[in-house]
């Protein structure tokens, strides 16, 4: 179905109502947070159901709900990073672990930065060809196939504490590419990681803390240019439904994500991600889905 604009921005989620936003909210907030694109599944799954697209500008905002479960989750792995960062300002030390870690966050945050500011006509623009199911799909497959590879080739030796800037710029590259609808933000991150050697829980670590800047920004972002579109009460409303859905249901992507790559490994997330892109791929060229 045709996108639904308000002074440029996408805002056909609040044709959905609550009901149908209150499950996408639960579907946003735990493939946020896995490695399968929420993106992907934004549009999946409305067109599976015969729903309209809720819109980019709804995908951005609820990522929201995905960095209220992230700092909450890693709370500890965050008061540590910002005492140890205090106190090394103090002691004008900056050679200790946690300064070095949180400035490899910023670092690595610099390039999604850039390169969101320069595709942001054509990102979130209404009826924007980047949320073609063909190109959801295509990105899921090869993304499937880099994780798959990156899980038979890492060593998974390398530690959190190990971690230096290269390797934070690296990962922030990687990050670049989950603008493109069907990557995913923690699945590029977490397959650069995992290419660098990191161990698999490690790895999910770093993606989860360096993606915290990008995901703040996307988010208040968002929200800002939906106000400034005049997002009505009725809008608003339908929105804070699918924040809180996506909210809880973040809590339970994360600590799954997290259980399966410390006892398991990253293949259920590959198979899936392959054969969702193959899904897609299929229907769109037999006229299953448009």
């Amino acid at each position: 179905m045709a996108s639904v604009c308000t002074s440029g921005v996408d805002t056909g989620f609040v044709a959905l109502g609550t009901g149908k936003v209150a499950v996408l909210g639960v579907v946003q907030g735990i493939t946020e947070l896995l490695p399968i694109s929420s993106t992907a599944h934004m549009r999946l799954v409305p067109a599976l159901l015969g729903w309209p697209d809720p819109g980019s500008a709804f995908s951005a905002a609820m990522q929201l709900a995905a960095l209220f479960a992230v700092v909450t989750y890693f709370w500890s792995d965050l008061r540590a990073l910002a005492c140890g960062s205090i106190s090394a300002v103090r002691a004008g030390d900056f050679s200790a672990h946690a300064p070095k870690t949180v400035l490899g966050i910023i670092l690595g945050t610099i390039p999604i930065v850039i390169a969101g500011v320069l595709l942001k006509s054509k990102l979130n623009a209404c009826g924007s060809s980047f949320r073609d199911l063909w190109v959801i799909g295509a990105a899921s497959l090869v993304m499937g196939l880099l994780l798959g590879i990156a899980e038979m080739t890492s060593r998974h030796t390398r530690t959190f504490a190990q971690i230096k800037l290269p390797d934070a710029l690296v990962v922030g590259l990687a990050q670049v590419g989950a603008l493109i609808p069907g990557v995913s933000r923690s699945g590029s991150t977490l397959t650069a990681a995992m290419f660098l050697g990191l161990r698999r829980e490690d790895a999910a670590r770093f993606s989860f803390l360096l993606g915290l800047p990008a995901i703040f920004a996307a988010g208040v972002k968002e929200l800002l240019e939906l106000h400034h579109a005049g997002l009505d009460m009725q809008g608003w409303e339908v929105l804070g439904v699918g924040l809180v859905t996506a909210s809880l249901s973040a809590f339970v992507a994360i600590w799954t994500l997290m259980r399966v790559m410390e006892r398991l490994s990253s293949w259920p997330f590959v198979f899936y991600r392959i054969g969702m892109g193959v899904f897609l791929l299929v229907a769109v060229w037999r006229g299953v889905l448009s």
